[in-house]
């Protein structure tokens, strides 16, 4: 597609610095630039490949000062970051556009589907259930009995939503997502063995929630298992049963939570993090990587390590932790001039 800067600056609530006219037809990284792409600079590091790069436009934020001359044309925004996601948004959906309803998928006549949808081969929706408007569904979706899916919501291939689940709108689920599968119960039993107990909640997932590739989230015992709106999680988390997880709130790749742990809203939980079940999170905490969760946690702090600790009180161990070889050796060498003392 071909767009002018003047057009994408109109699109962003920017302003041209340069050829209005400057025709682009694609992105690409500032310092990969050719003629006939626009790029963008957010992050300082990369300043010295604004000089350099061929590419057509750049976006930059409004208070960018050049410290030397500019063969490109400049769009300026208040946050080239954010701009330049809208644009790979808008970008997207015109690649990912509807191509209506596959021949070779099947759709239950007790279900309901929107205006635009776009549903692709082999995908399967069960009875009663609601497909809203602009919804993509790749090939190979499982929707089951009584699920709603809210309108602009994609389900990237392979994604499973068990039945009576709820998925809002403007979501992302990426390939591979099961939504609904029962949580992990089972009642130990006199001979040593386990007797399932039957999961029969759902799982909620409020709008503008991303969910990334092959992430599992139980549905709940009993009552719901709760993504608040604007959750993002990456590949690989764990979500079990009964969890919920507070608005605007981001978990890093290959996260477990062990079920009825409640975490609050604006949280950024780093990789590999596991939480044991039962806990209360406060809101705005921070989790470093690796951490193990075995506590309620404050709002408004940040825990490192394993069993977490307040990251200060982390960070003075781990110097201790580092010195531990040379400590050791101090304490040997005190401990023979104390015996050499004792005996004279």
């Amino acid at each position: 597609m071909e767009f002018t800067a003047s057009q994408i600056a109109g699109l962003l609530n920017g302003t041209v610095e340069g050829n209005p006219d400057q025709k682009v037809y694609t992105l690409s990284k500032i310092e990969e630039g050719k003629p006939g792409t626009m790029t963008f600079l957010a992050n300082m590091k990369y300043h010295s490949f604004i000089y350099t790069t061929r590419a057509s436009v750049v976006v930059v934020n409004q208070d960018f000062v050049p410290n030397q001359p500019l063969e490109v044309t400049l769009i300026r925004v208040p946050d080239a970051y954010t701009a330049f996601a809208q644009l790979l948004e808008m970008y997207n959906k015109t690649k990912s556009s509807g191509k209506g309803i596959s021949v070779h998928s099947f759709v239950s006549p007790s279900s309901t589907v929107g205006e635009h949808v776009s549903i692709g081969e082999f995908t399967y929706i069960g009875e009663k259930s609601v497909i809203g408007k602009n919804v993509h569904l790749y090939p190979q979706v499982y929707i089951g009995d009584n699920v709603t899916i809210g309108d602009d919501t994609v389900l990237y291939p392979g994604v499973k939503v068990y039945n009576d689940c709820i998925v809002g709108k403007r979501c992302t689920l990426h390939a591979g997502v099961v939504v609904g599968s029962d949580g992990f119960g089972f009642a130990p039993q006199a001979e040593d063995t386990f007797k399932k107990v039957p999961q029969i909640g759902n799982v909620i997932i409020e709008d503008d929630v991303e969910v990334g590739s092959n992430t599992t989230i139980d549905r709940a015992t009993l009552g719901s298992t709760i993504l608040r709106k604007g959750v993002k999680l990456d590949n690989l988390i764990q979500v079990a049963h009964n969890v919920e997880i507070g608005e605007n709130t981001v978990i890093a790749a290959q996260s477990g939570i062990s079920g009825s742990t409640k975490i609050g809203k604006n949280c950024m939980v780093a990789g590999q993090v596991g939480f044991v079940g039962h806990l209360v999170i406060g809101d705005n905490v921070k989790v470093g990587a690796q951490s193990g969760i075995e506590n309620n946690l404050k709002e408004n702090t940040f825990y490192l390590g394993s069993p977490a600790q307040e990251i200060s009180k982390t960070r003075k161990i781990y110097v201790h932790w580092r010195n531990l070889d040379q400590i050791v050796k101090r304490i040997n060498v005190l401990e023979k001039l104390l015996k050499n003392n004792h005996h004279e």
